[in-house]
């Protein structure tokens, strides 16, 4: 009897799990969990804006120093350990270029991009706040529906950015905005923190007897930080490699820009040895020979 009794249980736990499953694959999850991940040679600023981007993403995992920067393929599988289908890797660069990386692991696409004016929550000492853990809205400008390169960046940076409903260390709260411009052919990354409307302001208008109606009420956004500016190198197939699909025809590397400065430099020094070297011949010439308009010709 015992195990008719047994198996009649098993058959109903069967019934009930596959009814849980039918009932989980109607409803869509949102299962998205990003890998955050700096390299080896980061500066104090560039470690500053990995934690405040960590910070807004309750849904993220950060790890350890990344100590190769040739064979990126690693972090494919970095990510399949943390269980992570998303990854934001911070390259640093002769200790004062940052260059981050998006990736869709571990399929792709990836795009690769450089990181410039950076400020971090603690530098800017901004008045805006927001609960930590708390979700938000991203906001694009219409540039990003211009170009099919622009189409691919904004799912890219949805799929990472935008915090799902379901995360374990999120809070059912939304109080900041994530914002993304294109301005110039770069990405402009702001976050803003979202103030309702003030009910002090309306009772202290109706203590001193003027008219509520009259009173500007309505949402306003105040900048918390942190901001950067985000210039697309190139967008890939793969996950950190493969087939490009978009070459940014006008980026220029820091490098070539700090060799053109320097050969400037160059260029005015040779320019000021060349014009100090023509004077000195010239004084050599005419050191032995009086001119016309000497004084002793003159009032001879």
């Amino acid at each position: 009897m015992s195990t008719v009794y047994s198996a009649a249980l098993k058959r109903e736990g069967a019934g009930k799990k596959r009814a849980a499953d039918e009932e989980e694959a109607k409803v869509r999850r949102n299962k998205q969990r990003v890998l955050i991940l700096p390299s080896r040679g980061v500066t104090t600023r560039m470690r500053h804006l990995v934690n405040d981007i960590e910070a807004l993403l309750p849904h993220s995992k950060k790890d350890s120093k990344l100590d190769s920067k040739s064979d990126l393929s690693v972090l494919n599988e970095l990510a399949e350990l943390n269980n992570c289908n998303n990854c934001m890797y911070f390259e640093a660069r002769r200790h004062e270029d940052l260059y981050l990386w998006l990736s869709k692991t571990p399929n792709g696409p990836s795009a690769k991009l450089q990181v410039q004016n950076i400020h971090t929550m603690d530098e800017l000492k901004m008045t805006g706040n927001c609960l930590k853990g708390s979700r938000h809205i991203l906001s694009f400008d219409k540039g990003f529906d211009a170009e099919p390169h622009w189409r691919l960046m904004r799912e890219l940076l949805t799929q990472i950015f935008a915090v799902p409903r379901t995360a374990r260390r999120a809070k059912p709260f939304i109080d900041h905005v994530l914002s993304f411009s294109i301005l110039d052919g770069k990405i402009w990354f702001r976050n803003y923190q979202i103030i309702e409307k003030d009910p002090g302001a309306m009772a202290a208008a109706e203590a001193r007897g003027d008219d509520p109606k009259k009173i500007n009420n309505e949402p306003t956004l105040v900048e918390i930080g942190p901001r950067m500016v985000m210039t697309p190198i190139r967008i890939f197939e793969g996950s950190f490699g493969g087939p490009t699909l978009f070459d940014n025809p006008e980026y220029i590397s820091p490098t070539a820009l700090r060799h053109a400065m320097r050969r400037g430099k160059g260029e005015e020094y040779k320019k000021k040895v060349l014009q100090t070297e023509s004077l000195r011949a010239k004084r050599e010439k005419y050191k032995g020979e009086e001119s016309e308009l000497s004084r002793a010709k003159v009032f001879s």
